[in-house]
């Protein structure tokens, strides 16, 4: 039986390191401080160079979001200062500030860098690359952003692509509202190129977008950056249909043959699809969400959804130029989308019916607001954003003064109705509409010797990793709000956290790439966060003597002293010995 006392009050001070016991040995693993310096010289009269401080601020982002006036007292609480030996108040706004205009003039090439050193340090190949943007939202005026000049410029001979220190920051602008940004709302949009395989997602790489331009703009110009800096070899582009374009496919083409796979909108390939649909050969995909693996492995009862592939070899044509390139058309059918449409559809169907005989009611009755012009916008709420409005016609009849005579005198609060309301449902069209639900398609230029339309579809269907990491550009790394007085140091900041996510990506595949084969799935899907919370709880101790502090690290838990093996880390006590000296004597 152990006994447990009270014991006298310490002058020790508890000192929360936390996940900083991964996150220091990630940095000196991804050579973080050595790229930056050989980018960025130092100034001689500086305290610190600018590797230093920009991996301080990058280890703050991996320990948690704050803004950089927190960073000092962060620092104090974690033992970061001591790590960095760089004293709480030389952490204030304008060091970092400073450090983050420097970064600023080599944001793509630092970036590049980091990606490349992956790249050869950890066996990922750039040959293959999701790409998918998302928004970023701003508060304030930010008077000083300007729209800035074209990142690739195609007027000379010579195509020259902009980057570094010879591009303004992305225009921070009002761009399109979106379910999470409302009309009016200033952005920029970030798009993000990942590697996807057994060991998920690793974003290696990105460029920021004015926020008032479309995902062609956006795709057109990563391409440039990536063959700029990365100069990838038979690189294949995987994206959404906000990016599909026939210049796209050509311009990759151009570059020594390399491909695309992209989904397209229904509407510009539907009347291909009709005119092939009779002699369609349809095959059932093998790809399968994770979860209807888990409905066949478990024999549940829960329905068994699937895709259905059909390939047809289609020239496109680009409206530009005039130019042709070869490709394949693979139509998607998906019983879980087929349901979801329709179950939406009906919804829809349902909220508009429902509104407009609540108006024709109000209408009949003389009801407030029941004039035309506040009828038409009544309606337009109504069925604002709703694709089942094409479904519904509708119209105000204005009565004769004989069956205006013919009506009951009207309620209180109502005055005599001098319209009627009427409104008809196009069945026949909705029953057309239903032909083409579960349906959509991608396109590809991808060799059919390379790959299968099975393979391919697969492949695109890793497209969801890549949004999943987008979410945690805004999530774990809370890049939004953001609140800083220039565009380029925001701009800088949004290249930080692009090379904070790519750390924090690599930690989880790091580990992932250890796990035995015979371990449970749950283990194969450990991620970042599942290991920077097992060091929640660690900390050093500090002691305070007359000559100075005296540091002294914890004993690790079991899972955390096994997570550090796996990885191939060294531990607190280790790290700490190496920089500290030993007490004088």
């Amino acid at each position: 039986m152990t006994i447990t006392w009270y014991g006298n009050q310490s002058d020790s001070e508890a000192c929360r390191f936390g996940p900083l016991a991964v996150v220091v040995p990630l940095l000196e693993r991804m050579d973080v401080v050595s790229i930056i310096n050989r980018h960025l010289p130092a100034d001689p009269q500086a305290d610190f160079d600018y590797g230093t401080t920009l991996s301080l601020l990058m280890a703050a982002r991996l320990f948690g979001p704050r803004s950089l006036s927190n960073i000092p007292e962060w620092a104090k609480q974690t033992g970061a200062d001591i790590l960095w030996n760089m004293p709480p108040e030389k952490m204030n706004d304008d060091r970092l500030g400073r450090a983050l205009d420097a970064f600023f003039t080599q944001r793509h090439s630092i970036l590049a860098n980091l990606a490349l050193y992956v790249s050869r340090e950890f066996n990922v190949p750039l040959n293959e690359l999701h790409y998918d943007p998302t928004h970023l939202l701003f508060e304030g005026e930010y008077e000083q952003a300007q729209p800035r000049e074209e990142v690739i410029d195609r007027s000379g001979k010579k195509e020259i692509v902009r980057s570094d220190e010879q591009l303004s920051p992305a225009h921070i602008a009002k761009g399109r509202a979106t379910d999470d940004a409302p009309k009016g709302s200033l952005m920029v949009h970030v798009g993000l190129c990942t590697h996807v395989d057994e060991c998920g997602p690793l974003p290696l790489f990105g460029h920021t977008v004015d926020g008032n331009q479309n995902g062609r703009t956006a795709i057109d110009e990563q391409l440039g950056l990536l063959r700029k800096h990365l100069k990838p070899k038979q690189l294949t582009m995987i994206s959404d249909r906000g990016t599909f374009s026939v210049g796209h496919l050509l311009r990759l083409k151009d570059e020594g043959g390399c491909s695309a796979i992209c989904s397209a909108p229904w509407g510009e390939f539907r009347e291909l699809f009709d005119k092939h649909r009779k002699t369609l050969t349809w095959q059932r995909a093998t790809y399968l969400s994770i979860e209807q693996q888990r409905r066949r492995n478990t024999h549940s009862l829960l329905p068994q959804e699937h895709y259905d592939l059909a390939v047809l070899p289609h020239t496109l044509q680009d409206d530009a130029t005039h130019r042709e390139i070869a490709c394949r058309v693979i139509f998607v059918f998906s019983t879980a989308d087929q349901k979801v449409v329709r179950k939406q559809r009906q919804k829809q169907i349902k909220q508009i019916r429902e509104g407009l005989e609540k108006t024709q009611k109000n209408v009949s009755r003389g009801g407030p607001y029941s004039d035309p012009d506040s009828v038409a916008r009544r309606v337009a709420r109504l069925v604002a954003d709703k694709d089942a409005a094409q479904y519904f016609s509708w119209e105000m009849i204005k009565l004769t003064k004989r069956q205006q005579n013919h009506l009951p005198p009207p309620a209180r609060g109502c005055r005599c109705a001098t319209h009627r309301f009427e409104f008809t449902f196009d069945d026949n069209a909705c029953r057309a509409a239903e032909q083409y639900d579960g349906y959509s398609l991608v396109v590809t230029t991808v060799p059919a010797s390379r790959a299968t339309a099975d393979v391919v579809f697969t492949k695109f269907k890793q497209q969801n990793y890549s949004e999943q990491v987008n979410r945690n550009l805004k999530g774990p790394l809370a890049v939004r709000p953001v609140f800083l007085h220039t565009p380029e140091r925001v701009e800088s900041l949004v290249f930080l956290l692009i090379a904070v996510l790519m750390l924090y990506y690599l930690l989880q595949r790091l580990y992932r790439q250890t796990v035995p084969e015979d371990a449970p799935a749950k283990e194969h899907r450990t991620t970042t966060r599942t290991i920077l919370e097992a060091f929640s709880n660690y900390t050093l101790l500090i002691h305070h003597h007359r000559l100075g502090r005296e540091v002294q690290p914890t004993r690790l838990t079991t899972q955390q002293r096994e997570i550090l093996q796996q990885l191939g880390f060294s531990t607190p006590a280790q790290i700490l010995s190496q920089r500290l000296p030993r007490p004088p004597t």
